[in-house]
Protein backbone atom coordinates (compact mmCIF):
# COMPACT_ATOMS: atom_id res chain seq x y z
CA UNK A 1 0.00 0.00 0.00
CA UNK A 2 1.07 3.50 -0.63
CA UNK A 3 2.35 5.42 1.88
CA UNK A 4 0.53 8.65 2.78
CA UNK A 5 1.91 12.41 1.75
CA UNK A 6 2.94 13.67 4.69
CA UNK A 7 1.00 16.55 5.48
CA UNK A 8 2.88 20.21 5.61
CA UNK A 9 3.56 22.01 8.86
CA UNK A 10 1.00 24.18 8.49
CA UNK A 11 2.51 26.68 11.71
CA UNK A 12 5.73 26.15 10.89
CA UNK A 13 4.81 27.68 7.30
CA UNK A 14 2.94 30.49 8.52
CA UNK A 15 5.98 31.68 10.71
CA UNK A 16 8.21 31.55 8.19
CA UNK A 17 5.50 33.97 5.91
CA UNK A 18 5.38 36.23 9.48
CA UNK A 19 9.29 36.14 9.18
CA UNK A 20 9.53 37.04 5.48
CA UNK A 21 6.91 39.85 6.09
CA UNK A 22 8.39 41.46 8.72
CA UNK A 23 11.93 41.50 7.33
CA UNK A 24 10.17 42.89 3.90
CA UNK A 25 8.94 45.29 6.32
CA UNK A 26 12.06 46.09 7.66
CA UNK A 27 14.03 46.56 4.20
CA UNK A 28 11.28 48.93 2.84
CA UNK A 29 11.39 50.91 6.24
CA UNK A 30 15.60 51.16 6.34
CA UNK A 31 15.48 51.76 2.49
CA UNK A 32 12.78 54.70 3.30
CA UNK A 33 15.20 56.21 5.40
CA UNK A 34 14.53 54.69 8.98
CA UNK A 35 17.08 54.64 11.53
CA UNK A 36 16.80 51.35 13.11
CA UNK A 37 20.20 51.89 14.75
CA UNK A 38 18.98 55.10 16.49
CA UNK A 39 15.22 53.80 17.08
CA UNK A 40 17.14 50.44 19.18
CA UNK A 41 19.74 52.39 21.04
CA UNK A 42 16.25 54.46 22.47
CA UNK A 43 14.80 51.91 23.05
CA UNK A 44 17.41 50.11 24.89
CA UNK A 45 17.64 53.89 27.00
CA UNK A 46 14.56 53.89 28.21
CA UNK A 47 14.92 49.97 29.91
CA UNK A 48 17.78 51.60 30.82
CA UNK A 49 16.01 54.34 32.66
CA UNK A 50 13.57 52.28 34.40
CA UNK A 51 16.66 50.34 36.02
CA UNK A 52 17.76 46.71 36.84
CA UNK A 53 14.62 46.02 39.54
CA UNK A 54 12.02 47.36 37.18
CA UNK A 55 13.43 44.80 34.24
CA UNK A 56 14.15 41.92 36.22
CA UNK A 57 10.67 42.24 38.10
CA UNK A 58 9.01 42.68 34.81
CA UNK A 59 11.23 39.80 33.71
CA UNK A 60 9.92 37.52 36.16
CA UNK A 61 6.31 37.58 35.93
CA UNK A 62 5.45 39.31 32.30
CA UNK A 63 6.37 36.11 30.78
CA UNK A 64 3.40 34.86 33.08
CA UNK A 65 0.65 36.63 30.63
CA UNK A 66 2.40 36.01 27.00
CA UNK A 67 5.62 38.24 27.16
CA UNK A 68 8.19 36.58 25.04
CA UNK A 69 10.78 36.11 27.34
CA UNK A 70 13.69 35.98 24.45
CA UNK A 71 13.29 39.80 24.31
CA UNK A 72 14.38 40.04 27.80
CA UNK A 73 16.99 37.80 27.28
CA UNK A 74 18.13 39.35 24.20
CA UNK A 75 18.55 42.88 26.15
CA UNK A 76 19.31 42.20 29.59
CA UNK A 77 23.30 41.91 28.77
CA UNK A 78 23.51 44.45 26.68
CA UNK A 79 21.57 47.30 28.76
CA UNK A 80 22.97 46.32 32.47
CA UNK A 81 26.27 43.84 31.98
CA UNK A 82 28.51 47.30 31.59
CA UNK A 83 26.51 48.87 35.08
CA UNK A 84 26.36 45.48 37.03
CA UNK A 85 28.56 43.07 35.66
CA UNK A 86 27.57 40.17 33.42
CA UNK A 87 27.68 37.91 35.91
CA UNK A 88 25.21 39.45 38.06
CA UNK A 89 22.89 40.11 34.93
CA UNK A 90 22.94 36.41 34.23
CA UNK A 91 22.46 35.35 37.91
CA UNK A 92 19.77 37.97 37.67
CA UNK A 93 18.42 37.10 34.87
CA UNK A 94 17.75 33.23 35.62
CA UNK A 95 16.39 34.22 39.21
CA UNK A 96 13.93 35.86 37.29
CA UNK A 97 13.35 33.01 34.27
CA UNK A 98 12.80 30.34 37.63
CA UNK A 99 10.57 32.73 39.61
CA UNK A 100 8.43 32.70 36.52
CA UNK A 101 8.52 28.85 36.00
CA UNK A 102 7.62 28.48 39.94
CA UNK A 103 4.84 31.32 39.44
CA UNK A 104 3.44 29.67 36.13
CA UNK A 105 2.80 26.24 37.24
CA UNK A 106 1.44 27.29 41.06
CA UNK A 107 -1.39 29.51 38.82
CA UNK A 108 -1.75 26.37 36.73
CA UNK A 109 -1.84 23.82 40.32
CA UNK A 110 -3.14 26.04 42.62
CA UNK A 111 -6.04 28.64 40.33
CA UNK A 112 -6.81 26.76 37.16
CA UNK A 113 -6.75 22.81 37.90
CA UNK A 114 -9.43 23.16 40.53
CA UNK A 115 -11.50 24.92 37.98
CA UNK A 116 -11.22 23.09 34.85
CA UNK A 117 -11.76 19.96 37.37
CA UNK A 118 -15.06 20.92 38.34
CA UNK A 119 -16.00 21.52 34.55
CA UNK A 120 -14.63 18.57 33.28
CA UNK A 121 -17.13 17.21 36.20
CA UNK A 122 -20.06 18.74 35.26
CA UNK A 123 -19.39 17.31 31.45
CA UNK A 124 -18.63 14.32 32.68
CA UNK A 125 -14.91 13.68 32.53
CA UNK A 126 -11.89 13.58 34.66
CA UNK A 127 -8.97 16.27 34.23
CA UNK A 128 -5.77 13.54 32.99
CA UNK A 129 -2.66 13.58 35.67
CA UNK A 130 0.53 12.58 34.82
CA UNK A 131 1.84 9.50 35.99
CA UNK A 132 4.73 9.29 38.18
CA UNK A 133 6.84 7.68 36.12
CA UNK A 134 6.16 9.58 32.76
CA UNK A 135 6.26 12.84 34.79
CA UNK A 136 10.54 13.53 33.68
CA UNK A 137 9.67 12.49 30.00
CA UNK A 138 6.82 14.45 29.99
CA UNK A 139 8.70 18.02 30.93
CA UNK A 140 11.98 16.83 28.71
CA UNK A 141 9.33 16.03 25.93
CA UNK A 142 7.41 19.48 26.17
CA UNK A 143 10.76 21.68 26.52
CA UNK A 144 12.11 20.64 23.67
CA UNK A 145 9.01 20.52 21.48
CA UNK A 146 9.27 23.29 19.07
CA UNK A 147 6.30 26.11 18.72
CA UNK A 148 4.62 25.93 21.95
CA UNK A 149 5.50 29.03 24.05
CA UNK A 150 7.17 29.09 27.32
CA UNK A 151 3.96 30.22 29.54
CA UNK A 152 2.42 27.45 27.76
CA UNK A 153 5.20 24.78 28.72
CA UNK A 154 4.68 25.66 31.82
CA UNK A 155 0.93 26.12 32.76
CA UNK A 156 0.69 22.29 30.99
CA UNK A 157 3.49 20.95 33.14
CA UNK A 158 1.23 22.34 36.24
CA UNK A 159 -2.13 21.29 35.51
CA UNK A 160 -0.41 17.48 34.48
CA UNK A 161 0.79 17.97 38.38
CA UNK A 162 4.10 16.86 37.20
CA UNK A 163 6.15 16.90 40.79
CA UNK A 164 7.08 20.16 41.23
CA UNK A 165 11.05 18.97 41.97
CA UNK A 166 11.11 17.26 38.93
CA UNK A 167 9.27 20.25 36.82
CA UNK A 168 11.73 23.25 38.44
CA UNK A 169 15.10 21.12 38.01
CA UNK A 170 14.28 19.75 34.31
CA UNK A 171 13.19 22.92 33.45
CA UNK A 172 16.17 24.97 34.55
CA UNK A 173 18.65 22.47 33.21
CA UNK A 174 16.74 23.17 29.68
CA UNK A 175 16.27 26.38 29.64
CA UNK A 176 19.28 28.66 31.45
CA UNK A 177 21.69 27.30 28.79
CA UNK A 178 19.44 28.51 25.84
CA UNK A 179 18.70 32.04 27.58
CA UNK A 180 22.36 32.55 28.37
CA UNK A 181 23.35 31.61 25.26
CA UNK A 182 20.55 34.44 24.25
CA UNK A 183 21.89 36.98 26.08
CA UNK A 184 25.61 36.63 25.30
CA UNK A 185 24.76 36.79 21.23
CA UNK A 186 22.09 40.08 21.95
CA UNK A 187 25.38 41.75 24.23
CA UNK A 188 27.71 40.84 21.74
CA UNK A 189 25.30 42.06 18.44
CA UNK A 190 23.83 45.26 20.22
CA UNK A 191 27.77 46.28 21.04
CA UNK A 192 29.19 45.10 17.79
CA UNK A 193 31.41 42.38 18.79
CA UNK A 194 31.41 40.39 15.92
CA UNK A 195 33.23 37.21 17.45
CA UNK A 196 31.39 36.81 20.67
CA UNK A 197 27.87 37.54 18.30
CA UNK A 198 29.13 34.42 16.39
CA UNK A 199 30.43 32.21 19.52
CA UNK A 200 26.85 33.11 21.23
CA UNK A 201 24.77 32.03 18.35
CA UNK A 202 26.99 29.11 18.01
CA UNK A 203 25.91 28.22 21.44
CA UNK A 204 21.92 28.89 20.18
CA UNK A 205 22.02 26.80 17.64
CA UNK A 206 24.40 23.72 19.17
CA UNK A 207 21.81 23.75 22.19
CA UNK A 208 18.95 23.93 19.75
CA UNK A 209 19.97 21.27 17.59
CA UNK A 210 20.85 19.13 20.93
CA UNK A 211 16.82 19.69 21.76
CA UNK A 212 15.77 18.61 18.40
CA UNK A 213 18.39 15.35 18.81
CA UNK A 214 16.72 14.75 23.08
CA UNK A 215 12.91 14.90 21.02
CA UNK A 216 14.49 12.32 17.79
CA UNK A 217 15.19 9.93 20.63
CA UNK A 218 11.58 10.66 22.28
CA UNK A 219 10.01 9.81 19.17
CA UNK A 220 11.85 6.96 18.83
CA UNK A 221 11.30 5.23 21.77
CA UNK A 222 7.77 6.31 21.28
CA UNK A 223 7.05 3.67 18.37
CA UNK A 224 9.39 0.67 19.88
CA UNK A 225 6.54 -1.76 21.16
Amino acid sequence: MAEPAPRPNRALLLKLIAAVVVGLVGLVLVVRGLDVKSLVQQGLGLIRGAGPVVFFTAMAFLPAIGAPLSAFSLTAGSVFGEQMGMGLVIALAMLSITVNMALTYFLAHVAFRPLLEKLFARLGYKLPQVEAGDASDLVIILRVTPGVPFPVQNYLLGLAEVPFGKYLGISCLIAWPLNIAFMLFGDALLHGKGRMALIGLSAVLALTAGTHLVRKHYERRKKQP
